[in-house]
């Protein structure tokens, strides 16, 4: 799981908003996602087991190894590391400690989305639902073809 929300870089647009469409595929989280298992996304962890460890010097590491040691929904071995840490090794084929953060898609379809503007706003409330993915690709082809005649005239 990422930590933080990465910085999202956008290039500086060259005219005002309301001279652009947007054209984008949508796969919603709240409608398009569900929970999963470590199993049904092929989580690594999962598949090769891990090693987790412990500075048991510290609160929050002495508060990590009395949750992994009562955890009994999970088997690991433990070892002192020679810099004085504790590790724990899960094998594979069990739950990882961010198994309640999997998700998978759920199939529902796309949705395939038009509408005025870009990522600074929508100016005219414009928006249109395609129907697929054909009557979207035609759309947005169209549009390309408006925009290379423009540059075409200058």
């Amino acid at each position: 799981m990422l930590q933080g929300s990465p910085t999202l870089f956008r290039i500086q647009p060259a005219m005002p908003v309301q001279f652009y469409t947007t054209f984008r595929i949508a796969i919603p989280l709240r409608t398009h996602w569900r929970k999963a298992t470590c199993e049904e996304i092929d989580c690594e962890q999962y598949l090769k087991g891990w090693t987790t460890q412990v500075d048991e010097a510290t609160e929050l590491g002495q508060q990590q190894a009395y949750y992994i040691r009562h955890d009994r929904g999970r088997k690991h071995t433990e070892e002192k590391t020679p810099e004085g840490l504790t590790s724990f090794w899960f094998p594979p084929g069990q739950r990882c400690f961010q198994a309640a953060n999997h998700q998978t898609w759920n199939g529902r379809p796309e949705r395939y989305i038009q509408q005025s503007g870009d990522w600074r706003g929508n100016p005219d409330g414009h928006r249109i639902e395609h129907s697929g993915p054909a009557p979207w690709r035609d759309a947005f082809g169209e549009n390309q073809e408006v925009l290379s005649d423009a540059h075409k005239r200058g």
